[in-house]
Parts: structure tokens; C-alpha cells; sequence
């Protein structure tokens, strides 16, 4: 549904790449960018209340094909929950019909949009069927889908695997590229599903395509000891050489040396802490990732483990951040709030900006801040991590779309 104009006054807004609240005196959307802003002094503190602007939000690590199975892996490990083929997640996948995964899936992105996320990048299962399912999901919500595909079955066998040698095969070759067709990049799960020589056909198909690659590293220490006992080498530097990621998920027991190398290529990296904590995994080390070079975004994960709800993430993170940090002082709320917005610019480019400014496209979260928890807000970027709740969410816009329109706000 479309909004055509929108427009807002005495609000405010938190404002460009560094998201900065101001006084806004007039917001205005208009085909689906914002039309105009005047802006007023920054403003931190509220007495009476208001209604606050923030950017929509990006999720760039979801696994909406198991948000049909919430808190299914509970009591599972890692391994017994989501690895191939004989994982919970890949068993109960192949139970669903057409139809009943498609409501479930269109249901959580509709859930996401009501939380103020415009886009996310999910890991879909499935092959090409998988991916196809999504992009109906995403076409019918508005929520766009950043969709990164995977083989239906792994192409090779353990001892293949062990050998390290085996290359792509024709088969295998033709369903990459048909995935990539449907798809906007591809990630398997881990670097040890495949070998080097998969790893480095597949960054060479991908480039080709002009497609996104993304894999999982360091999750657990799993990841790491089985690359080297297999290839001599740790799962993120064989990532790094043989496949180029775009983006790296968890990094969840990353070592000073791997943190030094993220560092150093300047790796997009999404944290996922609340889904790393609920599987019993250590918290990722996200203070001393923030001091790094690393581009930080963030992620819900599976929706076998957690609801797709950026706002209970970013609370989650921003005191774990704080722990670690270790004082009162850091990291600043502006920080975190950017892992799910202004950061993913760097990755996403045109297709996401992730803040707000005259003339760029009407992805954006209205916040009810005269609610009684929040109108007297002492410092309203950090209201935003640690207090906002769906229920303050009025509406949500991707690219001036209504995504969702709370029942109360008449605007």
C-alpha cells in the first residue's frame, strides 16, 4: 500500500549516516523518497514527548525458512540442530508443504516490517525451490529479501571431503546458476561443507554473475579445528583466500589473530548474539570487533531460535557491548543502533542506505515516544536500543510503501 504524501511536523528525526536526533519541523514523503526535511536543532532529551523518525532497519542474517518451527532446536546442539543432512532444521524443512511454508514465511516478514525492518539478507535452504519461496514472500509483504541460495544437497561425500581435492561437477555447477538466476548470491553453511577447489569455482561463478557471497565462520570452535585438520588452515583465512566472502556471519570465538585479519580486509561481519547465547555458544566479541576495522551488522539468525525482532537484538547487544567494554562510558548507543542501519550501506550500496536525508529513498520506522515510557527520555538513542518494544512501533515505510500501519496512528 502505498503512501503518497506523507507528512509529519515537530517530530524528530535521527538524522544521516552518523544518526544524530534532531527537531524536525517538517518531514514529507513523496514517491517514495523523502521529498523534504527541515531540520531543527539536535535534540537528545524529551520532557513531553514525541514522535521520533529512525531509519528502517536491515537484518542481515535470517534463516526465514525455519521461522515455521519456532524454539524447535531447544535441547539441540549446534550440530544436532541445523547441520546437513540429518540436522532438526533440514528434517522438519522437507515436512512442509508448499502453501503451509509460504503463510509461515510471509507471516514472519510481515512480523519483521511491524519491527521496524525494511530488508533483510536471509540463508535459504532448499536449493532453488527455497529461494523461489521466499521471493513470493518477499513480493507479497514488501519486505525486500536479499536472498542467498544453497545446493539442495551437499555434492559431496565425507571421504570426498576429507580428500579435500574434488572439484564441482557439471550437475552441481548448473543448480549454482540456477540458484543464482533466482537468487541474489549464494552461501553454503560453513567453508567445511565444501573443498578449495568448490570454494574458489564458486567465487568464480559469483563474480561472473555479479552475485553476493556469504558464509558462516567461526560459530563455534568446531569450524575452526576441522578446517585445519582437514586443510591445515583455519575456516576464516581458507574463506578469505579461496572465496572472497561479502559478508562473514558470527566470528562468535574469533581469536586476536582473526580479529587482526577482519580487521585488515575490512570484512563486513554480522554479529548474532542473542542466537549464539541461546545455543549455549560464548558471546561474540564484539568490543574488540568495534575497535577494529570490521564493518559490524547484525542478525536474528534462525527462527528456530529467535523471533526476527531487531529491537530485542539490539538491546541484547548493546549491554553485552557495555560488559565487555567494561565502563560506563562506551560504546556510544549511536554505535549499535548503526549495526542495523547506516553500516549496511557500505554492503548493500544503493539498494539499502540505512539513514535518512532529503532526496534518498522513504525507508523509515515512526516511533511513538509519547508513550510513558519513553516521552521523558533522558538520551533518545538509547531509549531506542534498550526501551522501544513493538507495540511503540506506529508504522513502518520500504521506499515510501506502507510495510505496516499501527491501528492507532491515523497519519
Amino acid at each position: 500500500m502505498a503512501v503518497n504524501p506523507l507528512e509529519l511536523k515537530d517530530c524528530v528525526i535521527v538524522y544521516g549516516p552518523d544518526l544524530v536526533p534532531h527537531h524536525c519541523h517538517r518531514l514529507q514523503v513523496k514517491d517514495g523518497a523523502i521529498a523534504r526535511l527541515d531540520l531543527g536543532d539536535p535534540c537528545t532529551v524529551l520532557d513531553q514527548g514525541a514522535l521520533v523518525v529512525m531509519p528502517g532497519m536491515v537484518n542481515s542474517h535470517t534463516h526465514m525458512g525455519d521461522s515455521c518451527l519456532p524454539d524447535g532446536a531447544t535441547g539441540l546442539t549446534l550440530e544436532q540442530g541445523f547441520f546437513r543432512p540429518d540436522g532438526y532444521k533440514y528434517r522438519e524443512l522437507a515436512k512442509q508443504s508448499e502453501a503451509e511454508h509460504l503463510e509461515q514465511i510471509t507471516a514472519h516478514l510481515q512480523y519483521m516490517a511491524r519491527t521496524g525492518t525494511v530488508c533483510h539478507i536471509d540463508f535459504r535452504e532448499q536449493g532453488v525451490y527455497g529461494s523461489e519461496l521466499l521471493r513470493q514472500a518477499s513480493e507479497a509483504t514488501g519486505v525486500r529479501s536479499l536472498i542467498l541460495g544453497q545446493f539442495k544437497d551437499l555434492p559431496f561425500t565425507e571421504a570426498e571431503l576429507k580428500q579435500n581435492q574434488a572439484e564441482l561437477g557439471e550437475g552441481a555447477i548448473a543448480e549454482l546458476k540456477a540458484v543464482l538466476a533466482v537468487a541474489d548470491g549464494f552461501s553454503e553453511s560453513t567453508m567445511n561443507d565444501l573443498t578449495d577447489a568448490a570454494w574458489s569455482q564458486i567465487q568464480a561463478v559469483t563474480r561472473e554473475a555479479q552475485k553476493l557471497r556469504a558464509i558462516h565462520c567461526l560459530e563455534n570452535e568446531g569450524y575452526r579445528s576441522q578446517s585445519l585438520a582437514v586443510t591445515g588452515r583455519g575456516d576464516l583465512i581458507r574463506a578469505l583466500d579461496l572465496y572472497d566472502p561479502d559478508l562473514v556471519i558470527h566470528a562468535t570465538v574469533a581469536n586476536g589473530e582473526e580479529i587482526a585479519l577482519l580487521s585488515q580486509h575490512r570484512v563486513n561481519v554480522v554479529l548474532n548474539p542473542r542466537a549464539n547465547a541461546n545455543l549455549g555458544l560464548p558471546l561474540p566479541p564484539i568490543a574488540a570487533l568495534m575497535q577494529s576495522d570490521a564493518n559490524l551488522l547484525l542478525g536474528t539468525d534462525n527462527g528456530l531460535l529467535n523471533s526476527p525482532n531487531l529491537l530485542a537484538e539490539l538491546d541484547f547487544t548493546y549491554k553485552v557491548a557495555k560488559s565487555q567494554w567494561g565502563d560506563a562510558v562506551h560504546p556510544d548507543p549511536a554505535d549499535i543502533l548503526k549495526f542495523a542501519t547506516s553500516n549496511a550501506h557500505r554492503l548493500l550500496k544503493e539498494t539499502y542506505y540505512g539513514y535518512l536525508e532529503a532526496g534518498l529513498p522513504a525507508d523509515l520506522v515512526v516511533l511513538d515516544f509519547t508513550q510513558p515510557h519513553l516521552r521523558c527520555s533522558r538520551h533518545i538513542t538509547a531509549s531506542i536500543l534498550t526501551r522501544v518494544t513493538p507495540d511503540d512501533v506506529l508504522m513502518t515505510l520500504g521506499r515510501g510503501q506502507v510495510l505496516y500501519r499501527s491501528p492507532i496512528f491515523s497519519c
